[in-house]
């Protein structure tokens, strides 16, 4: 199978189970929408490991890809996964970023900040709702492709833990919900953090005289990650493209704010 029709029919798989899942949770909204959703995960991991089909009756429980390639490209380095992942980025954000400007991306926001008043104007809440739900599931079903066939080469649920679920709503969380850029500065976070971390801890804990395992490293993330998603939550739910957004307007009247 060509590998845009496997990342296709993928977005395609999400977007049938999304609108399924959706459906059931269209009177909660915000974190409380995104946490149940987070449900649906335990049936699919249920219904991946007990149904052989989807992994075609292999013993392992996994499904290997190889000599991947896009229109005769090769693609097997490193360098090669990341420009075609990078290439996959760069449109889906374009197509996003039009899409949220469009009148089905204003329908979205007039939901998210007031539900009622938008009903009242005409819009209908399931229907936007329901969109918004099949066009994020698109997204990640494409995105869950790449993660498997391309990065990691093979395909099995493990790959698609709770864990994972987690980090991938954190990185919304601290990014900023309801912002595409967020999305790009929640994601650099969560992946820069524990390498400046693993660096920064040790060195201030021998300026003490006191050896820091990696261990205690890893158990020091998870404190600060719970930290920061309390702080973003309480403090500025808009996250860091609030932030990014509150500098710029800052930078531009320095150094005569009045």
């Amino acid at each position: 199978m060509p590998l845009v029709l496997a990342l296709i029919l993928g977005g395609l798989c999400a977007t049938f189970f999304g609108i399924l899942f959706g459906l059931p949770s269209l009177r909660v909204k915000g974190l409380y929408l995104a946490v149940a959703t987070l449900a649906a995960q335990f049936f699919s991991d249920w219904m991946f490991l007990r149904i052989k089909w989807f992994t075609n009756d292999s013993p392992s429980g996994s499904v290997s890809v190889s000599n991947l390639n896009f229109f005769g490209l090769p693609i097997e380095s490193a360098m090669s996964e990341y420009l075609f992942c990078l290439a996959v980025l760069v449109v889906i954000a374009m197509l996003a970023k039009n899409l949220v400007r469009g009148a089905i991306g204003r329908e979205w926001m007039a939901i998210r900040d007031m539900d009622v008043a938008a009903s009242v104007i005409g819009i209908r809440p399931m229907y936007a709702k329901l969109s918004a739900f099949a066009v994020s599931s698109f997204i990640i079903g494409v995105a869950g492709a790449l993660w498997a066939f391309v990065h990691l080469g093979a395909w099995e649920p493990a790959a698609f833990s709770v864990d994972v679920s987690f980090k991938l709503l954190f990185m919304v969380i601290i990014g900023g919900m309801g912002s595409i850029m967020g999305s790009f500065f929640g994601a650099a976070f969560i992946v820069v953090l524990p390498i400046v971390l693993s660096l920064v801890l040790p060195a201030i804990a021998s300026v003490f005289g006191v050896t820091m395992s990696t261990a205690g490293v890893s158990h020091a993330e998870f404190i600060i990650f719970g930290a920061l998603i309390v702080w973003f939550l309480i403090v500025e739910p808009h996250g860091l493209a609030k932030l990014w957004s509150i500098g710029k307007q800052k930078m531009r009247v320095w150094p005569f704010p009045h």
